[in-house]
């Protein structure tokens, strides 16, 4: 049987905002991707909330997870990369997307989904005192502070809304309930600058929703021109102020305004689409959603719209990159309007009539209930049957059908490794001070010692950006632990097949990422190799220069305080991310954490350390037995003060692990004293980009501990000390 051979990457198709279509889209994707096309997805957050539950938050009915569209599962499942930014601009002539603090992101094929705003920015004070309803995130996080802080008592439940069409007034009266559930009388005021509030709504339900507003005790001021927002009021234009604790802006839909700067045809600021989505200016362009403006077939701004393009969306582009035919998206004329009314109530808005009540409500939870459930239950993709006839040992080294990990823990097991190196020769050249099994070569220099180390991962992230970022960080580990400073690097690049035009773009990635975290660390990017391979796989061989001390693992003393720099969890976040079984948000900021530099950490740690490591592949317990056996001691671990990254306890109580874990605890035997719980699970977890490990004299511990987090690793912390006795770990 023939090999399945993977198909060459050709072309990149980006899409630009985690809007409805797009996430439903990303879905279809992973369902039957496109051979050869390289999906990316651009948004600032790892999740998008859906707008349909707004109200029903606001109003307490539903918590933020609720609502949220987790983007690196989708992504996960569809394939693609996630590149979490906020676009700023489109390059047509160069194709390339303008985007904060990276360099431009080339394309073949773009879709825009990025909603609109309802910012006021011309509006006095609005920055400082404002809130708007989109974009919702934002939204969500200030009114959940500002009920907490109501329910403190240190916050007046003085509300007022701008706008008084019917997201206004649905958001007034989830607010209205909310203080109500809080057991405060409060005010909530709707302020709307034309003669009547719920305009190019039916009668009926204009009726009903006024009668909900008059139960609510909800004002209602028309006629009403905003002036300018103050922090504790608004002022009108007649000279009124109006207390005011919290100000939402739900004017109606206001464009992004970097549209206006791309050349594109913009109807109000919107992107004007033909019949097929795509921009009547530019056919490498797509827009969908509240950002498109359909010349042909003008509809409100809705969510079943947004919704119902993704079918077309998903074909069109697909068609576009290969050549096919596209088809043309034709919107039904009315839809059914639900407008939640404060509490778990609703009215219909169709055809005029006036339907209103809790029934209602059941009917708008189930339809969003759906929805969301769409986006959460991804089909498992299953992987391809063992052949017939295997060699003894495969099934067993497959058991359970769970992937190889990815970053770090896809290294050898220590025991494996260990023993290869026993087989080496001892160094036969006199300034070689280290040997084999060390984590650098140190060599004698005329300045001092001179460390090389060398490390590559194989990718976890479709972001070779990211991912450059990452890995820098991560072979710069033995340098940083060895108090050298970093002198240069070597590359190792190996990239899937891809057309040249993909290499080189995304070469220019990776050396931009990489080259801006050797740059700041003091070391340049001499050169190094690249090839094709079967996957994405990035290194760095890296120099450094000890002028002192080089720090090493062999000089803890009984009574050295333990530091670590950065909090656990890296390994147990990836495998559970790989099976879509990790928030997208602790996913974000693990990736944070890894590509956080450490050179200003190891420059305040290793003047005072009488012994430093990298917490890498081995763990956290793994490379403290290194020090523990190169110095004759031992160590007792505090299980509460270690630094965790978010949702990994979680992970691990659910049973996620590394593959390399298993190896790692093996390679400890019964020198590893600690109880079975998710905390203790994570001392053995593989560590990508992890943190510094040092043994420092116990009076100076919390003195670098502050120094360490004032330069910007905020989890530093004493995690336990270095005791008398044979290397062994007590951790409780």
């Amino acid at each position: 049987m023939t090999p399945t051979r993977p198909m060459p990457l050709t072309r990149d198709l980006v899409l630009i905002g985690g809007g409805h279509t797009h996430a439903l889209l990303l879905r279809r994707w992973g369902m039957a991707p496109l051979p050869g096309a390289r999906l990316t997805l651009i948004n600032p957050d790892p999740t998008a909330p859906y707008t349909g539950m707004l109200p029903g938050h606001i109003a307490g009915h539903y918590d933020r997870d609720a609502l949220e569209i987790d983007l690196v599962r989708l992504a996960r499942h569809a394939g693609a990369r996630l590149v979490l930014a906020r676009a700023e601009g489109i390059d047509r002539d160069a194709q390339r997307i303008h985007l904060p603090d990276r360099p431009p992101l080339a394309y073949d094929l773009v879709s825009l989904d990025i909603g609109i705003t309802s910012d006021l920015p011309e509006l006095p004070g609005f920055a400082a005192h404002g809130a708007s309803a989109k974009p919702l995130a934002e939204c969500a996080a200030r009114w959940r502070t500002f009920c907490e802080r109501v329910a403190a008592g240190q916050a007046r439940p003085e509300v007022v809304v701008i706008g008084g069409g019917v997201a206004g007034v649905e958001l007034a009266l989830a607010m209205a309930h909310r203080l109500r559930a809080l057991g405060v009388r409060g005010s909530v005021t709707v302020l709307e600058a034309r003669p009547e509030v719920l305009p190019g709504i039916g009668d009926g339900a204009r009726r009903a929703l006024l009668a909900h507003i008059a139960r609510f005790g909800v004002a209602l001021e028309t006629g009403a021109r905003v002036a300018s927002l103050g922090a504790d009021a608004v002022e009108l234009a007649d000279g009124r102020r109006l207390p005011a604790a919290f100000t939402l802006a739900a004017t109606g839909p206001r464009p992004h305004p970097w549209l206006a700067q791309t050349g594109l045809a913009l109807n109000d600021g919107f992107v004007t689409v033909d019949g097929y989505l795509r921009s009547v200016t530019d056919p490498a362009i797509f827009a969908v959603g509240d950002c498109a403006d359909m010349r042909e077939t003008p509809r409100p701004k809705a969510g079943v719209f947004a919704v119902r393009q993704a079918p077309f969306l998903h074909h069109n582009l697909r068609a576009a990159l290969s050549g096919g035919r596209l088809r043309r998206y034709r919107p039904q004329r009315d839809y059914l309007k639900l407008v939640s009314t404060g509490g778990k109530g609703a009215v219909a808005d169709k055809w005029g009539l006036r339907l209103d009540g809790g029934w209602l409500w059941r009917l708008k939870d189930g339809i969003d209930a759906r929805f969301m459930g769409k986006l959460r239950d991804l089909p498992a993709m299953q992987s391809a049957p063992l052949p017939r006839e295997i060699a003894d040992g495969v099934r067993a080294e497959v058991a359970g059908g769970k992937p190889l990990c990815a970053g770090c823990g896809a290294k050898m097991g220590a025991e494996a490794l260990t023993g290869a190196l026993k087989a080496l020769p001892a160094p036969a050249r006199a300034d070689l001070r280290s040997g084999p099994g060390d984590d650098a070569a140190i060599l004698d220099h005329p300045a001092g010692a001179q460390v090389i180390t060398t490390d590559h991962l194989r990718a976890f992230t479709e972001d070779p950006w990211l991912m450059a970022r990452i890995t820098a960080v991560h072979a710069l580990g033995d340098v940083w632990a060895m108090g050298a400073a970093p002198q240069a690097a070597l590359a190792t690049v190996i990239l899937p097949r891809m057309s040249a035009a993909l290499q080189a773009r995304t070469l220019s990635e990776i050396l931009s990422g990489a080259g801006a975290v050797f740059a700041k660390a003091g070391a340049d990017i001499a050169g190094g190799h690249s090839a094709m391979g079967a996957e994405f796989t990035l290194g760095f061989t890296v120099t450094g220069l000890a002028a002192g001390r080089v720090v090493t693992k062999a000089d803890a003393r009984p009574g050295d305080a333990l530091i670590l720099t950065k909090p656990l969890g890296t390994g147990t976040l990836l495998a559970a991310e790989m099976a879509h079984a990790a928030r997208g948000p602790d996913i974000a900021a693990a990736w944070a954490s890894m590509a956080a530099p450490q050179g200003a950490a190891a420059a305040l740690l290793a003047p005072q350390a009488h012994a430093m490591t990298d917490v890498t592949g081995f763990g956290l317990a793994g490379h403290l037995m290194e020090i523990l056996d190169a110095s004759g001691a031992a160590a007792e671990l505090d299980l509460a003060a270690l630094p965790l990254l978010s949702g990994a306890a979680d992970c691990a109580g659910a049973g996620h692990a590394s593959t390399l874990a298993p190896a790692n605890r093996a390679a400890l035997a019964e020198r590893l004293g600690a109880p079975e719980t998710p905390e203790a699970a994570l001392l053995v977890d593989p560590q990508t980009a992890g943190g510094l490990l040092a043994a420092v004299p116990a009076g100076r511990a919390e003195e670098l501990c502050a120094g360490i987090r004032a330069a910007g690793l905020g989890a530093t912390a004493v995690i336990g000390r270095i005791v008398a006795g044979s290397p062994r770990i007590t951790a409780a």
